[in-house]
């Protein structure tokens, strides 16, 4: 049942994790899509704004010199202005533009018959427009073969908005015919895309080209190369009819990690929170499996300690029941058997909880272990000693080769003789067979190592990493075939790590096992 259920919870909470950090996912991924639809839409106002802004300065400048020269209040020769605003020439493609255009103003006077106050003029605009291009002639030779231009006198009058309209016309035709070059430098424009994507908070690297019709102008960024899909592009210099010759194209080399930056704290509150759940969750399912562990232990070590506890209890049960009996009363030597083994088995529960008390005691760090300077080799063959009734009784035998030169070492002679008879108790129980057990020892430069080598059942892999720890115990499926409480090694190994020592295993299943027990030497 209890499997079960921590079954579900963990199941619960998995869905759950997955369910969070799913939405943190999608919230993310939405969020970058929108960052990156709002970086499009700001790119594509800049580049507008910068084309009509260029285009407008283009024209302001034409029309103010025009302007100019109305306010100077100049007489002009035709001549001159014809030249000013119709012509124009280019000594690159060596050609002379020329265009022309008439203008006739008609008044009409409405009679007043029509109207109730005075009678209205309106005017009527007619015009007749002129082109004459001329080739491969230099500047000589096509004032030689043209006519002398009549010589005069007009007066320049104001503009007004339908005679801008005019002036914008006569202006496309004009500058039609000048290479791009002549009409926006480099440095205007990266000076206009600056400004404008910074208004619009784009601040990082850009690169543009200008194209005609889909080839290369010399109006570009250095290597700058139009990329399908990843280039933004307007077109430039748009005519009154809507058409263009140029398209500027312009590509964010670092476009990606701009629009990660511009969202880069979220971002890492996002990354930051779903560790935190992600650590919560498996921190949350280490202590469920730690505190099923922990429960299924501490049955299993009442248990043990319940039939560690009832042998005894009920020889001594049996014992007195037996005093108490009035044949046995009266007979010196039965009575003083039954005492004998009532005090052996108090002894025996005595040294169960004595184990318990110390291990709860190392574990808090209230044992006394006090040191001093010991003779291994002497606390060894004391060992043997507190063992050797029971290897007797079992026909065994203990072979001691003490090989070791330097045998002193700082330690604490009562827990060190405790941990020697407790791993020779433990080789005895899990000998099958009479145990047979080997202790051997010798000196590295700085240790004296302590082999303690029994021929009994041995263990696998799995029992090898986990035969030192607290309470556990090997099993054959869920019974144990040995008595104790697990609690053993685990005082084993804490008092060596007391002593600044290391202490491990090797075994193989059926072949028994060797504890090695590594000691610094005074």
């Amino acid at each position: 049942m209890r499997k079960r259920v921590f079954l579900l919870i963990t199941i619960l909470m998995s869905i759950a994790l997955i369910g969070i950090i799913s939405v943190q996912v999608f919230w993310i991924k939405n969020t970058i899509q929108i960052s990156n639809a709002q970086f499009t839409s700001n790119v594509k106002f800049a580049l507008a704004k910068v084309s009509e802004e260029i285009k407008d300065r283009e024209f302001s400048q034409f029309y103010n010199k025009l302007n100019g020269l109305y306010q100077q209040g100049k007489k002009l020769k035709d001549l001159d202005v014809r030249r000013f605003i119709y012509e124009k020439i280019d000594t690159t493609n060596n050609e002379k533009f020329t265009y022309s255009q008439s203008i006739i103003e008609a008044n009409y006077k409405v009679p007043t018959e029509f109207f109730d106050n005075d009678s209205i003029n309106f005017k009527k605009i007619f015009s007749k427009e002129k082109i004459v291009v001329v080739k491969n002639q230099t500047m000589d030779d096509n004032l030689k073969t043209s006519n002398p231009p009549q010589e005069s006198y007009v007066r320049l009058s104001r503009f007004k908005s339908a005679e801008k309209a005019y002036l914008e016309r006569y202006f496309d035709i004009i500058t039609h015919r000048l290479p791009i070059n002549k009409r926006v430098s480099n440095r205007e424009l990266t000076m206009r895309l600056t400004q404008e994507l910074k208004k619009r908070g784009i601040v990082t690297k850009f690169k543009y080209g200008i194209y005609s019709n889909g080839l290369a102008t010399q109006v570009k960024s250095g290597y700058f190369r139009k990329e399908e899909g990843k280039s933004y592009k307007v077109p430039m210099f748009i005519n009154q009819d809507g058409e263009s010759n140029y398209q500027l194209y312009v590509n964010f080399p670092d476009k990606k990690n701009f629009i990660l930056g511009s969202i880069s704290k979220i971002l890492i509150l996002s990354v930051f929170f779903i560790l935190i759940i992600i650590l919560t969750f498996a921190t949350a399912l280490y202590q469920l499996v730690k505190q099923k562990q922990i429960s299924e232990i501490k049955t299993d070590f009442i248990n043990n300690m319940t039939h560690e506890f009832k042998t005894p209890i009920a020889t001594i049960n049996l014992a007195l029941d037996a005093i108490k009996n009035p044949k046995v009363i009266d007979d010196r030597e039965k009575v003083n058997k039954y005492v004998k083994m009532i005090r052996e088995e108090n002894k025996r529960m005595h040294a169960q909880v004595e184990n318990v008390l110390r291990i709860s005691k190392l574990e808090k760090n209230q044992l006394d272990v006090s040191k001093e300077k010991v003779e291994v080799h002497d606390l060894l063959r004391k060992a043997v000693t507190h063992v050797d009734l029971l290897i007797k009784d079992s026909s065994g035998y203990i072979n001691l080769n003490l090989n070791a030169h330097s045998t002193e070492v700082l330690a604490n002679p009562f827990h060190l003789e405790s941990i020697f008879v407790n791993m020779l108790d433990n080789a005895i129980k899990y000998s099958n067979e009479a145990p047979k057990i080997t202790i051997s020892t010798e000196n590295s430069p700085k240790n004296l190592i302590i082999k303690i080598a029994d021929k009994g059942i041995g263990m696998n892999k799995n029992v090898q990493k986990n035969i030192f720890k607290k309470f556990y115990r090997e099993e054959t499926g869920n019974i144990h075939n040995v008595k104790g409480h697990g609690l053993g090694l685990a005082y084993v190994k804490k008092i060596v790590e007391i002593h600044q020592g290391e202490i491990y295993v090797e075994s193989e299943k059926g072949k028994g096992s060797t504890f090695f027990i590594k000691l610094p030497l005074i």
